[in-house]
């Protein structure tokens, strides 16, 4: 790549932001968990959906292949370019204007680089939801969140990304920008073409903008913390809430006791809410747009489950901060998996009726096969997202350890294979699994996807090498 083209680059977003140093390049090249550590030309920050177009249009006339990046807490490796050092990234975090909030429309437009906390702030200024919830809300961008059709803990009751929103606008792979930021609720107008981009990890186009749902603020919520004997138990929990727990189901999320144990011996401040341990836990929120009635009515439900067996203790959150301090159990998992050890991942989904068997069946064979092995399964119950991580047996070599990731995934993903899951629940496909998907996809529906890639971005330059290979 010739100098010429970055100093166009420059010209285009001003020289602070174009970072050409190699320290000051070394945030953007590498993926939090240090699983992908990438090379680049250069990073380029643009302000404005012009700026956007402007550099796709001089990447399209120079074949400059651009990887977009919001804020870098994607877990696939699709935000981090590991070619020949050739790409550019392409940082979307100054594109971060909240340009409307309509609360009447119940919708809110935002630019791709607002952080996802940001957005919830805003529609809570304006007395509305934003429902979307994830442990790196503080961090992630909206246009990471849609170009990765995120889901965390609040899937159950509102839906994926993907169900969150009505329009967006796209800068395509020649450099022109396709507006369709629409408010509409019905819009049956021809092909839904935003949904050509959610998900599709910014392989087919650069999300620059969006119209989101707002929902209105619950009037009161219950969060409970619950000692429950097996995911069997909390299947049928969930069930049983869903029908008659008193307000919406809005979080169900499963824990073991290990993952409890770890969050106990390696965050500060956390404590066990419960006085006996128990093999599993569940942290379940109810909503409700009525502002009395929701505490009584879980306490009345959760009394039930007491009676059946399917709960063995509980807490009631009676603050704020008993609240916190119940999600931190569950949004420090992640973090504290690191002072374990080497730990190999997997974000599957099935049924919900098959998840405590996908659990049993995954816990035997990676115990099989790694002997002394920790199975770590915790996740999204309501929505039969399980993320199921594996800790390295104490003391075992990390490096040794972690060079079976492949095979373990293997094993682990034939179960879900056998129980039509997903080997991707929520994180997408980025490089990590790209060479997974021959295997899981239908050949047709592979070759559509080629077939887009093709259409969209001729000349492979947006994101090459993440979700497909070639």
């Amino acid at each position: 790549m010739s100098s010429d083209i970055l100093a166009q680059m420059g010209a285009v977003v001003g020289a602070k932001n174009l970072i050409t140093e190699a320290d000051a390049m070394v945030p953007y090249l590498k993926e939090w968990r240090d699983l992908f550590r990438g090379t680049a030309r250069a990073v380029v920050r643009p302000g404005s959906t012009e700026e956007v177009a402007a550099l796709v249009k001089l990447a399209a006339a120079t074949g400059t292949a651009l990887v977009p990046q919001g804020g870098n807490t994607g877990l696939v490796g699709g935000q981090i370019p590991i070619a020949d050092g050739r790409e550019i990234i392409l940082s979307l975090q100054r594109l971060d204007k909240v340009r409307s909030v309509d609360a009447q429309s119940d919708t809110m437009t935002v630019e791709a680089g607002v952080t996802l906390q940001r957005a919830q702030a805003a529609a809570e200024a304006a007395g509305r939801l934003f429902p979307l919830s994830l442990a790196s809300e503080g961090s992630c961008t909206i246009g990471g969140n849609l170009s990765t059709n995120a889901g965390g803990t609040a899937v159950l009751a509102y839906g994926n990304a993907r169900e969150l929103c009505m329009g967006l606008e796209v800068v395509l792979a020649d450099g022109r920008i396709w507006n369709g930021l629409r408010q509409l609720r019905k819009d049956n107008t021809g092909y839904d073409l935003k949904n050509l981009f959610i998900g599709a990890e910014g392989t087919l186009g650069i999300i620059t903008a969006a119209v989101l749902k707002l929902f209105p603020l619950p009037a009161a919520r219950t969060t409970a913390f619950l000692a429950v004997p097996s995911p069997e138990a909390a299947l049928a929990l969930l069930n049983a809430a869903k029908a008659g727990a008193g307000g919406t189901v809005t979080t169900f999320e499963l824990m073991s006791r290990f993952c409890i144990e770890m969050v106990l011996r390696h965050a500060s401040g956390a404590r066990d809410p419960l006085s006996e341990p128990s093999p599993w836990y569940v942290l379940m929120e109810l909503s409700s747009q009525s502002p009395s009635g929701l505490d009584e009515a879980a306490e009345a439900f959760l009394g039930e489950a007491l009676e059946q067996g399917l709960v063995t203790d509980a807490a009631l959150a009676g603050s704020l901060s008993q609240r916190a301090d119940f999600w931190k159990l569950r949004e420090m998992l992640s973090e504290v998996q690191t002072y374990e050890g080497g730990s190999i991942k997997h974000d599957v989904s099935v049924p919900l009726h098959a998840v405590p068997e996908f659990i049993a069946r995954a816990c035997d064979v990676v115990i099989a096969m790694v002997p002394g092995c920790r199975p770590v399964p915790f996740g999204h119950m309501g929505d039969g997202n399980i993320h199921f991580n594996v800790s390295q047996p104490m003391g075992a070599d990390k490096a040794g350890y972690i060079a079976r990731w492949s095979e373990m995934n293997a094993a682990v993903h034939a179960i879900v294979s056998e129980l039509h899951g997903s080997i991707s629940a929520e994180h997408g496909i980025g490089r990590l699994k790209r060479d997974l998907l021959p295997g899981v996809k239908d050949p047709v529906e592979l070759a559509l996807m080629r077939t887009l890639k093709a259409t969209l971005d001729p000349q492979g330059i947006l994101n090459p090498g993440a979700v497909l290979a070639g």
